[in-house]
């Protein structure tokens, strides 16, 4: 094997005329990664990625050749996967308003170039779903919002309008899902690319807590931060402590290491209804 990328959390391997996609226990935010990992993240974020690739196999084809057929040292946290090109762009479904849409909300009105509704605060439900997209930075920059007519610009209308309706189409069967398990998805970040047989086709991770927001819907109050099962956590302490988003991060303490990964074993529990072993 080839090492080909070593990303903020995933290292790409090339065998063959496919990729090994290994998820390390690299926490970033802010696109930093942390000096501090959080045991098993990893492995939980392959077995959610797989659960949801089953979930939305109708809605778009996927990048999974095999999650066994790798190699042994990386079992549990690898899947082999096809060759992708994958599009310039990162594709964001928005059902709640927060995060960097609430700072956008409030300064513009809008997130992304989508007008909002007037008077929404932490955590409003949006009347619809919306394709909120961002650019990809190159590694140590941050991404940026973008307007739907930047994409356009960027790879076609046609392609545009399928790389919006195949986000609001997982955000929705994703929230619906997720709903019925007491989960509120918040928001959602999505990878899609081309296949050889010019298949758009989704990778990467789908529907993880490092790609969306996972609230419990039994304590949703809009007005208000929100409990969440995901690096949301470490986001809030980073900045808290003072931190300015620029590397290097800090240590994470042990405390702030083990409730996160608390609440990746708990959402992953509640959504597939398996025990983490």
């Amino acid at each position: 094997m080839e090492l080909l990328h070593s990303g903020k959390v995933r290292d790409v391997y090339a065998d063959g005329d496919d990729l090994i996609l290994v998820a390390s226990d690299r926490i970033s935010i802010y696109d930093v990664v942390l000096p501090t990992p959080v045991p098993d993240k990893g492995r939980l974020l392959t077995a959610l990625s797989l659960w949801w690739f089953e979930q939305l196999a109708d809605l778009v084809p996927n990048h999974v050749v095999s999650a066994t057929d790798v190699p042994a040292e990386f079992a549990g946290r690898a899947i082999r996967c096809r060759r992708l090109e994958m599009v310039p762009v990162e594709c964001v479904a928005r059902g709640f308003l927060t995060g960097g849409g609430l700072t956008e909300y409030e300064r513009t009105g809008a997130v992304s170039g989508v007008e909002l509704p007037r008077g929404l605060v932490e955590a409003s439900i949006l009347p619809e779903p919306v394709f909120t997209p961002s650019t990809k930075a190159p590694k140590g920059e941050h991404d940026e919002p973008i307007t739907y007519q930047q994409v356009v610009d960027k790879v076609g209308a046609e392609t545009a309008g399928r790389l919006r309706q195949i986000t609001i189409d997982v955000y929705c069967r994703g929230a619906e899902l997720a709903a019925e398990r007491g989960i509120l998805v918040a928001d959602t970040k999505i990878e899609l690319g081309w296949a050889a047989d010019g298949t758009l086709v989704l990778g990467d991770e789908v529907l993880t807590s490092d790609s969306s927001r996972f609230w419990p819907a039994e304590s949703y109050q809009p007005g208000r931060a929100q409990f969440s099962y995901d690096k949301q956590y470490v986001r809030d302490w980073a900045t808290g402590g003072g931190w300015d988003k620029q590397p290097p991060a800090p240590e994470v303490p042990a405390e702030v290491i083990e409730a996160t990964r608390a609440r990746y074993v708990e959402v992953y529990e509640r959504l597939t209804g398996n025990t983490w072993a």
